[in-house]
């Protein structure tokens, strides 16, 4: 267990992709199996403990801890596993025999536990027994391992590293593709010793036995000023950028003869159990990628309607009834067993043109591409779609996606090749009214913000709440915004505190975000989507910042398009 903590610290201290690859490629070609395993699979999200739950920690630390401390603690550091390792007691261990007694303390101290150890009794351990198994491997640990198994247990490693990355720095130990791990990823469990073996020249590569794999995404870029300078419109292809849930959508025939039908979320989740209606039409053999929408009538509803079938626990008949799933495709990754990713797209695209004809079905079709001449044309169609020619899906598209007419389907985020053009964002001046400390390096700084807008109220034009934000600001202005913070402070809610607000004080921020919906949770009535903090108006009175009338007027745009189902809605996007 050490050995994977002193990992993790380094990896949360090492900002570098390079460093980091180096950092995992060396545990796992210097740890044993089946420790380096488990250590792959908490560093891909691959591991799942039914009876470890946060509040088991709280209560052993409030047990061995003064509990308001523990919570005062918590409150300024804002990270449960930091909070908790470096508070938990450390216990005594014996000493030398002074007149042939020990010293009060443990005389057998408890043995330090292996990351293998800890994973198999997770596993296995019953949930009356567990509290007194975590709390001696506490005792076993130091501060770092503490917070290692910790971090663990709670899945919630945030040490920079994505799943593509751990599985890359396995590839690197014997000079292999990370595609060829991703093929066949699903069909592998923890601790992988047979990955490792084969990695490693010691034995064949494993059979996942799925005969509909996940293949990695293709991603784009953000489309710059500067890059529309180098670029020569004449070398590109323009599609629209659809406002949904990017998916892979894979059929196959497995070696018994029969069909085998998943649909994967762009990390390489199966999410087939949520969309069984969508699952129906994959009558083909191929692979393709495209978004997740919600189609009525012909037309595309906006995310808010989206967001009815995401995160489901039970997928009702009357859920695929009224919020019917729907795939728009974009590209073709494999057709018959045969490889598509090296073909240049314009290619691909015949490819699936054909396919999607052929298929014929209401729940699959294509995205329609954009012509352009130069980026001038582009730049129009952006800036109104519905004149261009989507019609009445227009609400639905964020932007435009721009992709080179001669470009393969390459893994992960190339340079050159896909970019992304959104639309431009809202903007609203809005007034600081909460701040709360952040985590990991932030959690020393008041990082967070609640913001609101003005309306009237009972007793004239009061603030409410419209969305919280944590980035877009620069660490020069993290640093004066967390000092305005401390020193307007005028109320204290645990971690968050309340600061100065009114017309004639207070701090405006100009928000961006990407579009609205109603909330419950907001006196408001409304939450936005993908806030951000797109500049400090030091220079404005609170008094001129925005109505909830502005984002009101917002929100009416798509708002008839959510067919009622109460009590159903969601906030927040997957990705």
């Amino acid at each position: 267990m050490n050995r994977f903590a002193a990992l993790l610290d380094r990896l949360v201290y090492e900002p570098g992709r390079n460093a980091k690859l180096r950092l995992m490629t060396d545990y796992f070609r210097h740890t044993p199996d089946p420790d380096r395993g488990y250590a792959l699979a908490a560093l891909t999200n691959a591991l799942m403990f039914k009876e470890a739950k946060p509040g088991l920690i709280r209560g052993l630390v409030e047990e061995r801890t003064d509990p308001v401390l523990f919570r005062m603690s918590y409150h300024y550091v804002g990270d449960l596993a930091e909070t908790a390792a470096l508070i938990w007691p450390t216990p005594h261990v014996s000493s030398p025999q002074v007149g042939g007694e020990a010293l009060l303390g443990h005389n057998n101290p408890p043995s330090v536990p292996t990351i293998a150890e800890v994973v198999e009794a997770l596993a296995t351990t019953g949930k009356s027994e567990l509290p007194a198994r975590v709390a001696s491997w506490l005792d076993a640990l130091d501060e770092t391992g503490r917070w290692a198994l910790l971090k663990l247990i709670t899945r919630e490693l945030r040490v920079g590293v994505s799943a593509r990355l751990a599985k890359t720095a396995v590839a690197q130990l014997g000079q292999i593709e990370p595609d060829e791990i991703e093929l066949i990823w699903h069909g592998l469990e923890p601790p992988y010793e047979n990955l490792f073996a084969w990695v490693e020249g010691r034995a064949d590569k494993p059979e996942s036995g799925n005969p509909a794999p996940f293949r990695p995404p293709m991603l784009a870029h953000p489309l710059e000023d500067e890059d529309m300078a180098k670029l020569n419109a004449a070398d590109f292809v323009g599609e629209w950028k659809w406002d949904g849930i990017r998916l892979q959508a894979v059929a196959g025939i497995s070696d018994h003869g029969l069909p085998a039908r998943r649909i994967y979320s762009r990390t390489g989740e199966d999410v087939s159990a949520a969309f069984p209606d969508l699952v129906e039409a994959l009558d083909f053999e191929a692979a393709i990628d495209g978004e997740l929408l919600i189609v009525r009538n012909g037309r595309v509803q906006s995310f808010n309607v989206l967001q009815q079938r995401l995160n489901r626990k039970a997928v009702t008949a009357k859920l695929m009834s009224e919020f019917p799933a729907h795939l728009r495709v974009y590209d073709i990754l494999t057709e018959c067993d045969e490889d598509l990713r090296d073909l240049p797209f314009m290619q691909r695209r015949e490819r699936l043109e054909t396919l999607v004809a052929r298929l014929n079905h209401p729940r699959i079709d294509l995205s329609p591409m954009v012509p352009f001449a130069s980026w001038d044309d582009l730049a129009a169609a952006r800036s109104d779609p519905a004149f261009v020619g989507a019609g009445l899906d227009a609400d639905a598209i964020e932007g435009c996606m721009i992709k080179r007419a001669d470009s393969p389907y390459l893994p992960g985020r190339p340079k050159g090749y896909w970019y992304k053009w959104k639309r431009d964002p809202y903007l609203v001046d809005a007034v600081m009214m909460y701040g709360q400390r952040g985590h990991g390096k932030r959690s020393s700084f008041y990082s967070d913000y609640t913001f609101g807008v003005w309306r009237d109220g009972p007793e004239g034009e009061e603030l409410v709440p419209v969305g919280k934000a944590y980035h877009g600001f620069t660490d020069e202005e993290l640093m004066k915004l967390d000092r305005y913070v401390r020193n307007h402070t005028v109320n204290h809610f645990g971690p968050v505190r309340e600061v100065e607000y009114g017309k004639d004080r207070g701090l405006v921020l100009e928000v961006a975000f990407e579009g609205l919906q109603r909330s419950t949770r907001h006196k408001s009535g409304v939450a936005m989507r993908f806030p951000r903090i797109n500049r400090i108006r030091w220079d404005k009175p609170p008094a001129e910042a925005d109505r909830i009338e502005t984002l009101e007027k917002i929100l009416a745009r798509g708002e008839k398009e959510i067919h009622p189902l109460k009590g159903q809605r969601t906030e927040g996007r997957q990705s």
